[in-house]
């Protein structure tokens, strides 16, 4: 596997010049794309010459262990620790999804459970954007119902990097694994006897389109407009300020009220329709090499669920990693890389097996 990194020092030495060229950074949008594979490259290679340098070491430590002793303790010491290179070398290595790198959009919808589904489903949204704010991304709302006691009907956000982010580190390449069923169980603020309940909120997320990456035909476009309202129906516009847009060859509908003017929540709306097709697409791809993602469901009725919040015992269950916890008051305040550090354990060990088959 290692033969590989030859290959790429002739990349990176490509990416350097062209990256120090004037002319790259009259293109917003190609100089992030550059930027974002240069800092890859760049964890690569410094994983790389780590394992040789520690390689080298280790070979005049053991020539010249025989006539002096501390070297045998240095070189002791250099063996335990080129593996541990070796094994970050290996993973900097393996095949990424080429969304990882992308900015993400990222829906939380209510499911069974009323009004306690849709509270749930706020909770959701500050738990993501709390861990979003510690990553040092910015969060912005796309779309947003509300339900009559402060949560969320349907809110979409948009969860974007600063700049350039180490490999691994991007906003679709963390949050893709929130993709699917959350199941809670507390009791509802709703509930009179104190009885736990058990309900249901999903989560979708895609990577961000940019335009160029996906054309939308306005032929193609059915576009309706309404008049935005407020929890429990209450008017908070005069105007048909909200759009409805119907890609009429998939069937996907996207609507956007959340802007004062009408345009703006049209380019909210292409926005969100951009990344679904995007999504559509990578999906079909994948179905096609029998690859198809199986993290993330499509719909809340569904009977699957990716993990369980348990109140009453403070607990935090993944179903597909197998990790649990017991600081879901942490998790929810924002603490959400130690689980999502299982799914991407679990995701790299399940890419390192399909290339030793």
């Amino acid at each position: 596997m290692f033969e590989a990194v030859e290959g790429l020092l002739t990349e990176h030495r490509d990416l350097e010049s062209r990256l120090s060229a004037p002319e790259t950074h009259a293109d917003a949008r190609l100089a992030k794309q550059l930027n974002q594979r240069y800092a890859e490259l760049s964890a690569i290679l410094a994983a790389w010459r780590e394992w040789q340098r520690l390689g080298e070491d280790a070979e005049a430590a053991r020539e010249l262990a025989a006539e002096d002793p501390a070297f045998a303790e240095e070189l002791a010491e250099l063996q335990a620790r080129r593996p541990e290179a070796e094994e970050r070398l290996r993973r900097l290595l393996v095949p990424r999804d080429p969304a990882d790198g992308k900015d993400a959009l990222l829906e939380v919808k209510s499911g069974e459970g009323g009004e306690e589904s849709a509270l749930f489903a706020g909770d959701l949204l500050r738990m993501y954007t709390r861990y979003a704010e510690r990553r040092g991304f910015a969060v912005e709302v796309l779309d947003a119902t509300e339900s009559d006691l402060g949560g969320y009907k349907s809110v979409t956000v948009a969860i974007k990097a600063r700049g350039t982010t180490e490999p691994g580190g991007a906003p679709y390449g963390l949050f893709k694994f929130e993709g699917g069923v959350h199941r809670v169980q507390r009791v509802p603020v709703t509930e009179s006897q104190g009885r736990v309940h058990t309900s249901a909120a999903g989560v979708l997320v895609f990577p961000e389109a940019e335009q160029v990456e996906v054309t939308v035909d306005e032929n193609d476009l059915r576009i309706d407009v309404f008049r935005s309202s407020g929890p429990g129906g209450q008017s908070v516009n005069t105007t048909d300020s909200a759009v409805r847009i119907t890609h009429v060859p998939t069937g996907i509908v996207v609507s956007c009220q959340n802007e004062k003017s009408q345009l703006q929540n049209k380019e909210q709306a292409l926005r969100i329709l951009r990344a679904r097709l995007l999504a559509a697409a990578q999906e079909a791809a994948d179905a096609e090499a029998s690859d198809a993602r199986r993290s993330q469901i499509r719909t809340v009725d569904r009977s699957e669920r990716i993990r369980t919040y348990n109140f009453p015992e403070n607990r935090i269950s993944d179903h597909r990693t197998g990790y649990k916890s017991y600081n879901l008051d942490q998790v929810l305040d924002g603490d959400l890389q130690p689980v999502l550090d299982s799914c991407l354990d679990a995701d790299m060990a399940a890419r390192l097996a399909a290339l030793e088959e």
